[in-house]
């Protein structure tokens, strides 16, 4: 998680909202990193959990992410646990909750959702005042 949290430390400088994401292969390396880059890069579909998913699959050379670990900053949008779910990951960790927009469990609950063909074992809240408060400065400087 100290990781993704570095990740979406990155994001200041391009006044995305500041969520990380990073991808462990079965052996435990990170196999891929993603931050959110829809400011930066002007594309709607540039989450972090995207993009580290997509470097993932570069790196392994393949789009199945069978044994891999997904380890986000923010519970993940529709989009993304659907991209999740389809990346066939094992394994989602997440830290903050979004009650709003989360579909791992706060709003809906996509990846494990067993009508799906591939169901995600999920563990929210780690680290969860860190990744919480990196969002909240954020929004908290927009609105001041």
């Amino acid at each position: 998680m100290r990781s993704a949290l570095a990740q979406a430390e990155r994001c200041a400088d391009s006044g995305d909202v500041p969520v990380g994401a990073v991808v462990v292969d079965p052996d435990g390396a990170v196999v891929g990193l993603g931050r959110n880059e829809r400011e930066a890069a002007g594309d709607p579909t540039a989450h972090a959990e995207v993009l580290a998913l997509r470097a993932a699959a570069r790196a392994r050379g393949q789009w199945r992410l069978t044994g891999c670990t997904l380890v986000v900053t923010l519970e993940p949008c529709t989009m993304c646990a659907g991209a999740t779910v389809l990346s066939r990951v094992d394994r989602l960790v997440f830290g903050a909750w979004d009650p709003r927009f989360g579909a791992a469990g706060s709003m809906r609950d996509v990846v494990r959702d067993a009508r799906l063909n591939h169901v995600v074992e999920v563990a929210g809240g780690v680290l969860e005042p860190e990744c919480g408060a990196l969002l909240d400065d954020f929004f908290a400087g927009r609105r001041g």
